[in-house]
């Protein structure tokens, strides 16, 4: 049964209600991913369109989740829907399970768009595409380990479920982090072969490589951690010089920040050119997608090319490489690249990018100033189109600058906003689309007003 507390959302989410508790019977925990729960219920929506969801009970909410981030289209745009209606008419199929052109025009998109991309791979999701980045930055080096940064998020896979929001009680000096497994059954090989690095302190972050350098094959980031905490530009200068010296792999998450920070995602910004960049949300134009891009040298170790086919009994291996092995029976799914083709083609149109991010600007701004007008210190962190509320004074640069905040505060505002029609998982950063229009962000920042006197009262 759901446990009705004090941050019940409203009578008018009954249906909501029902649906979760008959969903609990036959899906553990009501959701099929965490990412998806708040208590004492999700919201089970019904339809999208443009800036809007709508729910099972009717209810109406400009949504600022937009699946993660990934809608930066809004709901059911006309453009990707024509596109991907006229691959399957054309086609004929939804896939071929071969080879296609539309493989190679959006490689060559991405090859055109990011600095640090003169290949691509493509696979199912963002988390598949962090996966087989880090086993190719081991190919390449020979080198067994991975680093990663505290705080940061590359997926729910044993390898990088570390360090994500560990208890500051386990979590060790801020200077040198320590390993913390994220989940159950997690293999204690993974906790004790994982180096855990501090965002932005480019002096602790350098002294912890150099010590580990011989067996570190990769580092992984996100350049804006969680989508939201920018990393300082002398940071990242400085990590692309010291990883280039000492032969370990600079891996760029950007699966986030891909699109939303500019078309050419956070390296464009920052002017660094990681060794492998990984991609999904935006790319997919709302439908499920990875990739991966890279040097060339880099990315030609996974050429199917000379290599033994493990797949097929009987095959003739004779002289010919051990793979490294990646595959899968979706990967470069037409009907995708046809959405996410048809969304690039949008935010490239003159004007697009600037007009969402003005748009962005303009909500922060007003946001912060109902904040301020009701005495809350509370900034806006973010670049591009996402950003964060954090209820907190003094910079934010990292994770545990992040256990400032007043957190119960703002989950307390977000149940009210959830009641005035103001849509993101509560304590989640917000996502604009090139849809949300002037009367949306005035909806957002009176909702924002009303939901704080409400609290504070």
């Amino acid at each position: 049964m759901i446990l009705h507390d004090k941050n019940l959302l409203s009578e008018k989410t009954k249906k909501s209600a029902n649906l979760f508790e008959k969903a609990c019977d036959v899906i553990p925990g009501g959701v099929t991913a965490h990412i998806k729960y708040f208590p004492p219920h999700p919201l089970m929506m019904e339809k999208g369109k443009g800036s809007k969801l709508y729910d099972v009970d009717g209810n109406e909410y400009i949504d600022y989740l937009l699946c993660y981030g990934a809608l930066i289209l809004g709901h059911g745009h006309q453009q990707v829907f024509d596109a991907v209606t006229k691959q399957m008419l054309e086609s004929g199929t939804t896939i071929f399970g071969t080879p296609h052109k539309m493989e190679t025009t959006m490689a060559e998109k991405l090859v055109e768009l990011y600095p640090g991309i003169e290949m691509v791979r493509y696979t199912n999701s963002g988390l598949e595409a962090t996966l087989l980045a880090i086993r190719t930055a081991v190919a390449y080096t020979g080198k067994p380990k991975l680093a990663k940064f505290e705080g940061h998020y590359h997926g729910g896979y044993d390898q990088v479920l570390v360090s994500v929001n560990p208890d500051m009680d386990q979590a060790g000096n801020a200077t040198a982090p320590k390993a913390v497994g994220e989940s159950r059954g997690l293999p204690d090989y993974y906790i004790e072969n994982t180096v855990i690095l501090p965002f932005n302190d480019l002096e602790s972050t350098e002294k912890i490589l150099r010590a580990h350098a011989h067996e570190l094959a990769g580092v992984i980031l996100e350049p804006i951690q969680g989508g939201f905490i920018p990393a300082e530009q002398e940071f990242m200068e400085g990590l692309r010089r010291i990883t280039e010296e000492l032969n370990i792999v600079l891996i760029f998450d950007e699966v986030k920040t891909g699109f939303r920070i500019s078309i050419g995602g956070a390296q464009k910004v920052y002017g660094i050119k990681p060794d492998i960049t990984t991609l999904g949300k935006v790319l997919g134009g709302g439908f499920p997608v990875g990739a991966i891009g890279g040097k060339k040298e880099i990315m030609m170790i996974t050429s199917a090319r000379g290599g033994r086919d493990i797949l097929t009994a009987g095959a003739d291996n004779s002289d010919k490489q051990n793979p490294l092995y990646h595959s899968g029976t979706y990967n470069g799914h037409p009907t995708i690249l046809a959405a996410g083709l048809a969304t690039i083609d949008l935010l490239e149109q003159e004007g697009t990018m600037e007009d969402l991010f003005t748009k962005t600007q303009s909500l922060r701004k007003e946001l912060e100033n109902v904040y301020k007008k009701h005495g809350l210190n509370m900034q806006t962190v973010g670049m591009g189109s996402i950003f964060n509320m954090i209820l907190a004074e003094g910079p934010i640069k990292n994770y545990r600058d992040m256990s400032r905040a007043n957190t119960k505060l703002r989950k307390e505002i977000d149940y009210e906003l959830l009641k005035l029609g103001i849509y993101t998982k509560p304590l989640n950063r917000y996502s604009m689309s090139v849809v949300h229009t002037e009367e949306d962000i005035l909806r957002t920042v009176e909702a924002h007003d009303e939901a704080i006197g409400r609290i504070l009262k």
